[in-house]
């Protein structure tokens, strides 16, 4: 199978698939982190999904006359509940972070990358994020899972739509850590990698996007 993993750049869910002989390749606007530039396409995923041929981050051309399977991961940060705060009305911030109505803006533009990214021209379609607006400006997911299904005991609810795949049985129920948000950060979980301030916010943003392994595999061996 021709497998696109739009907006990854860590590669996990690519190797997953990679290590049961698809050819899958990731495709982000930054380079991978997963050390195979070989099969990463660093470019606009839409240019991705139209096909033809393509060149990798590592130079090979390749051609792909049709994907058979789209995951995608599209960025998260104007489609979670969980900064509303700052899309009233205030004064600019000097951080960057948008506010107001340029967020408002961003928050649209992000609904409708997710939405074409789920209506493309792949006939099967997943589509991953946290739980936010995407439930209401576009449709309910199919299916909300979480890391300790797969084995893995951190928290992270996370949504899916799927069109022409079924629903992720879990593989290995594991206890859950507790989870309990504190203005310190001492017990957020660790994949969220609140507390180390030596590494950078886009850095932070990496580790907390990454799929967990458990979930990755579940992918690549209950949807092919």
């Amino acid at each position: 199978m021709f497998i696109l993993v739009g907006c990854e750049e860590s590669q996990e869910v690519t190797k997953a698939f990679r290590a049961l002989g698809h050819e899958a390749y990731s495709c982000d606007l930054q380079e991978c982190s997963g050390s195979h530039p070989e099969w990463h396409l660093k470019m606009d995923v839409f240019d991705a999904i139209r096909g033809g041929y393509l060149k990798t981050q590592s130079g090979n051309t390749i051609y792909i006359d049709k994907w058979d399977m789209g995951i995608f991961f599209p960025d998260c940060t104007y489609l979670t509940v969980t900064a509303n705060k700052w899309y009233k009305d205030q004064p600019k911030r000097k951080s960057g972070v948008l506010v107001g109505e340029e967020r408002r803006q961003a928050r649209k533009k992000a609904i409708a990358f997710a939405i074409n990214l789920y209506n493309c021209p792949i006939p099967k379609v997943a589509m991953e994020n946290p739980v936010g607006v995407l439930s209401s400006e576009f449709r309910k997911p199919d299916q909300i899972i979480q890391p300790y299904m797969f084995g893995h005991p951190e928290p992270k609810k996370t949504c899916l739509w799927l069109k022409n795949l079924p629903k992720l049985i879990p593989t290995n129920i594991v206890e859950q850590e507790p989870y309990h948000v504190t203005k310190s950060g001492k017990n957020m979980p660790k994949w969220y990698a609140y507390a180390d301030k030596s590494k950078g916010q886009a850095e932070r943003a990496k580790i907390r996007s990454k799929t967990f392994p458990g979930i990755a595999k579940s992918m690549a061996s209950q949807w092919i």
